[in-house]
């Protein structure tokens, strides 16, 4: 009865648990494990109270996705009073990570909600930032419902940065007063990734990539320069559809233009379906309060059975390096940790299985300046295969498509040396050779 009442009294709750940030980390003790909101989503001003904790705390586990904010506390004089465990890593915590002060742990987006309702990582504090309440008492998770819901559900204690400047999303994305235990007041922009415009190599995988989307496709787009120019490069098709983990700015656009219409998509139709968006100041007041958007939890869209369930679904994602069997790494280069398996494999895998479904794997034929090619016989020492050669139907370079889908090893390896970089293509039929992977 007493969740109730509070529901019934929403705004006498409120003002009962609001509180400075100050007061509301004081409830955080040594040896907690906290779970920081996503992306944009990560309460910066709740984080920057609990790192001034510091000299009092200790073994206090942060555990999160990719946040874009500063991760002091993954700083080396914050060792014994922080540590991280990153389920992705992201450019604030990589140095921390590849100097053993932070620790990486592989996992699909589409597990980690059930990693923490089954507890296999217990979390005791639970911090996220959301919007203010609407007339009924409810906030929004925002620009983040990912794997929000089931922290804030395992969470011993809720901490919630309420943000004026947070956008109302619609979909699974509700949170009612009564669930947050310290409501912390904010008026912020939030943090901002901002994409250099694509380069002539991005632009050119992108018009391949654009030519294996199909009319009435759904489609899924990662982070980055690459996804971006793909979108740049999608503005003749009809009636495509969006079912992602992810939207970023280009998506506004060919929403907006009637690109984007998800009216043939065959499930969650005349949606676009996503758990999180991460772009500019444009994107984020573009999702608020629009009903063309569903936003739902990780383990609801990067679900692969679900994915399936896309006529024409179509998967964009990138790699950092590819062998001549298919083999893709991108998570890590050799053995530096770089990023995490997010939601690739979840995609990969749905596509495949698809009606018409198309899994593509996009990167630059080079990398460090046309020095190394990311098109290579053996993967670099160190490296770990994050989509198997089995998942992959398509690679794409600058220079081209290779369909790898019911070929043999030796007829990957043709397709791949022929969208390799030219100066690097006899090298690779050398080594091929010598290893009598080309006849």
């Amino acid at each position: 009865m007493q969740g109730t009442r509070e529901k019934c009294n929403w705004r006498s709750t409120y003002e009962s648990r609001r509180c400075s940030a100050e007061e509301a980390v004081l409830a955080i003790s040594s040896g907690d494990t906290i779970y920081v909101q996503s992306n944009a989503a990560a309460p910066e001003y709740v984080i920057d109270a609990l790192v001034k904790r510091a000299p009092e705390l200790r073994d206090v586990t942060f555990l999160h996705i990719l946040t874009l904010g500063k991760a002091e506390y993954a700083k080396e004089e914050y060792q014994d009073s922080f540590k991280v465990k990153a389920l992705f890593i992201g450019r604030n915590i990589r140095e921390a990570v590849n100097e053993g002060r932070a620790e990486y742990m592989p996992i699909f987006l589409s597990e980690i909600p059930r990693l923490i309702e089954s507890g296999t990582v217990p979390i005791d504090v639970c911090l996220l930032q959301v919007s203010p309440p609407d007339a009924h008492g409810y906030c929004s998770y925002g620009v983040s419902v990912d794997c929000s819901i089931a922290a804030r559900k395992k969470a011993k204690v809720v901490i919630a940065e309420v943000n004026k400047q947070m956008p109302r999303t619609l979909g699974r994305s509700f949170v009612h007063v009564s669930r947050l235990d310290y409501i912390v007041e904010t008026d912020r922009p939030l943090p901002e990734l901002i994409e250099a415009p694509p380069t002539a190599v991005e632009d050119a995988i992108g018009r391949h990539v654009s030519s294996l989307v199909e009319n009435e496709a759904t489609i899924q787009l990662g982070i980055g320069t690459i996804p971006n120019a793909v979108l740049a490069n999608l503005k003749d098709k009809r009636n495509l559809g969006v079912h992602s983990e992810m939207l970023s700015d280009g998506i506004v656009d060919l929403m907006e233009c009637g690109v984007i219409t998800n009216d043939a998509k065959t499930f969650l139709p005349g949606k676009a379906a996503v758990t999180f968006v991460l772009g500019s100041r444009r994107l984020y007041e573009y999702v608020d309060n629009n009903p063309a958007l569903e936003f739902q939890t990780s383990d609801y869209i990067n679900d692969p059975f679900n994915i399936s369930r896309n006529h024409k679904m179509t998967a964009i994602n990138s790699a950092l390096q590819v062998d001549l069997t298919g083999q893709v790494v991108a998570d890590s280069i050799g053995s530096y940790l770089y990023s995490g398996f997010g939601g690739q494999v979840d995609f990969i895998r749905g596509a495949s299985r698809a009606p018409g479904g198309k899994a593509i794997i996009a990167m630059p034929s080079t990398a460090r300046g046309d020095a190394v090619s990311r098109i290579a016989v053996n993967l670099s020492v160190g490296s770990g295969v994050v989509t198997s050669r089995a998942d992959v139907h398509y690679v794409v370079t600058e220079y081209g498509v290779a369909q790898l889908y019911g070929k043999t090893l030796r007829e990957r390896t043709r397709e791949l040396i022929n969208i390799a970089h030219p100066k690097f293509r006899e090298e690779l039929v050398f080594e091929s050779k010598r290893l009598s992977w080309l006849g």
